[in-house]
């Protein structure tokens, strides 16, 4: 109570000390009338007695605030004691904690210091393994180095050898051929020279030219024999035959190909040929349709088939009668 009643006591000399500047502000609850120093002077000087008079009463005794200030003290002293207590038990557990750590520091890096061991001797056990099989390695390539140059030098030998039989084999190709040469006889050159005349006029399939050969009176053994010694490529003559047929009648690619095998050439050169001349398919189609309609009458469908039939498109075919008037 001393407490509020000494606040209440200067509050009160502060409202004095204004009311006697500005009497309307310090008493603004008071009616208008009675705003003036004089009333000032009466309420804030008698709040003023009052509150001294109070704050005196509850004042505390001296040996109250010594007692006081004694177990503030104690308590003080008796909190700092258990400050410290509790420090010292921190400050322990600390060390202790501190101690453990470093225990496990040393024994980690004990553990470390054996695994480091146990590293090196394992590193030493593997150079030492290495450098084995280095000296191993080393010694199978010296003898693969030497495995290596004796194969080569017997590769060198055979190679030579080789060499020697090859040039053995070519010398006896070469006396055989000679030989067979000198016992060819008069007729068989006769053929081969027949042979190439023909073929230096006109072109022949392989068998074709074996029977022109006959019916010139060379026997069937001449014939061939002359047929197998030309320098001929049958490819060739078969172009050539099918640029000859087209020349002075019209085909379809697959007639064209049939009249070449009837010819006597194979499939395969056939084919070639009638794929490597310089032909437009359809215009042999209107040719064919021309010389249809040249000897007898057809109706469109009918001259269309025909030419299906004769190994032309369907395309080509009606392109043809389209050609040659038939609608």
């Amino acid at each position: 109570m001393f407490d509020l009643f000494l606040v209440l006591f200067l509050l009160s000399i502060l409202l004095l000390i204004m009311g006697l500047i500005n009497p309307g502000f310090a008493l603004r609850w008071a009616p208008e009338v009675k705003r003036n120093r004089k009333n000032t002077l009466f309420y804030y000087g008698s709040a003023i007695a009052v509150f001294f008079i109070l704050s005196v009463v509850t004042v505390e005794p001296v040996e109250e605030i010594v007692a006081g200030v004694e177990q503030s003290e104690a308590a003080a002293a008796q909190e700092e004691t258990a400050r410290k207590v509790e420090e010292e038990t921190k400050a322990k557990e600390e060390a202790d904690r501190k101690a453990e750590e470093e225990a496990k520091v040393k024994e980690e890096a004990d553990r470390k210091a054996e695994e480091d061991a146990k590293a090196k001797e394992e590193a030493d056990r593997k150079a030492e393994e290495d450098a084995k099989a280095k000296e191993e390695a080393d010694r199978k390539a010296e003898e693969e180095a030497k495995a290596k140059e004796e194969a080569e030098r017997k590769a060198e030998e055979e190679a030579k050898a080789k060499e020697e039989a090859e040039r053995k084999a070519e010398e006896e190709a070469k006396a055989k051929e000679e030989a067979e040469k000198q016992a060819v006889s008069g007729s068989q050159q006769q053929a081969v020279r027949k042979a190439e005349d023909y073929l230096n006029y006109t072109s022949f399939s392989k068998s074709g030219l074996i029977d022109q050969l006959e019916f010139e009176g060379f026997t069937n053994a001449d014939a061939s024999y002359a047929v197998e010694n030309i320098i001929v490529d049958w490819r060739e003559q078969a172009v050539k035959t099918a640029e000859n047929y087209i020349d002075y009648t019209s085909f379809s690619k697959t007639g064209l190909i049939e009249q070449l095998e009837f010819e006597g050439f194979s499939y395969e050169d056939a084919s070639y040929a009638a794929e490597n001349i310089i032909v437009d398919w359809r215009d042999q189609a209107v040719k064919t349709a021309e010389n249809y309609l040249d000897y007898t009458s057809f109706s469109r469908a009918g001259l269309i088939e025909q030419l299906v039939f004769e190994g032309f498109s369907n395309d080509d075919a009606t392109y043809a009668v389209d050609a040659v008037g038939l609608y």
